[in-house]
């Protein structure tokens, strides 16, 4: 599986592209901004969009999505939750065409969907081989705010457990920021280290 990791709009969002080693179609995860210049740099690498998949529903997650899917016709995946965000939190109506189930497989990779709730009702993490693509639920060093409309902190806690529970290490690819590794996450990051003694 390859990665590369575009930094977009003020919000810095990271949207990832992702494919499989000998692919010509890739996925697109959170085209949050400017999506000529993210549809120009694909087909610099000589790639085509299959689909996007969203953490979530926030607009600085979202804002490009409809214009990359009227142009290449791709699948977009969303939960059904999301839906339920007040207007001003998405930039408008939300653009999807699926919703997630446990698993979603495109472009030749299979994408295991953890529901995260917490920063917003339907956050998910996607986990593909040692890649945890965790939206804004978890960052390197903190996690995703809890005082938004739709948020809750009670939430966000059970899915940092969720996130600790899981066996092995990851390689993290939050929403801002650098990537982490889950482990260096839960030995460092004091949301995390902090479910070691819940």
């Amino acid at each position: 599986m390859e990665i590369i990791t575009m930094p977009v709009g003020d919000y810095q969002t990271n949207c990832y592209m992702v494919w499989q080693e000998g692919r010509e179609d890739c996925i697109l995860i959170d085209p949050g901004y400017l999506p000529e210049r993210i549809l120009a740099f694909v087909r610099q690498q000589g790639k085509t969009v299959s689909a996007i998949l969203l953490t979530h529903g926030h607009f600085d997650h979202v804002g490009g999505v409809r214009k990359i899917a009227e142009e290449t016709g791709c699948h977009v995946y969303l939960r059904e939750e999301e839906k339920t965000l007040p207007s001003f939190m998405t930039a408008g109506e939300l653009y999807s065409t699926h919703g997630y189930s446990d698993a979603v497989t495109v472009a030749g990779l299979t994408f295991t969907v953890l529901h995260t709730p917490g920063h917003t009702p339907g956050s998910v993490c996607l986990i593909c081989q040692d890649a945890i693509f965790a939206g804004d639920t978890l960052f390197a060093g903190s996690c995703g705010r809890t005082d938004f409309s739709g948020s809750d902190p009670a939430k966000m806690k059970e899915s940092l457990q969720r996130l600790y529970a899981l066996p092995g290490d990851y390689r993290v690819f939050p929403g801002h920021g650098e990537d982490t590794t889950l482990q260096y996450e839960r030995e460092y990051n004091p949301y995390m280290r902090a479910m070691s003694l819940s």
